[in-house]
């Protein structure tokens, strides 16, 4: 993957981010691991390929247009629930306990 590519991912995944994962905390229920794959995503210390895959799961995450679109109801988050598992599982040795407060602490400041 092109080095213009991968900052432009992690680009609009800073950008949109947040916004999504406020509308999507009530449908997915590992809200806190992608939070704290996010936090991952963004460590220097992460491996290229480790920040390639969840940085690709999140921007599919947060685009509001995808293979099921994410207002439609019961349904719309399925997909993106589906593509942030394999990727969380993927990642998951990268992950640190920091990533992990890191989003605990976040969580709690939206509640």
């Amino acid at each position: 993957m092109k080095k213009t590519d991968e900052s432009g991912r992690e680009t609009f995944v800073r950008e949109n981010f947040w916004r999504t994962a406020k509308r999507a905390a009530r449908h997915v229920p590992f809200m806190q691991e992608v939070v704290a794959a996010y936090y991952c995503a963004f460590d220097r210390e992460t491996p290229l390929k480790a920040k390639g895959i969840i940085l690709a799961a999140l921007a599919y995450f947060v685009l509001p247009a995808d293979t099921v679109p994410d207002f439609i109801f019961g349904l719309g988050f399925t997909d993106d629930v589906a593509v942030l598992t394999a990727a969380i599982s993927a990642i998951a040795a990268h992950m640190k306990p920091a990533h992990r407060a890191a989003a605990r602490a976040a969580l709690a400041d939206e509640s």
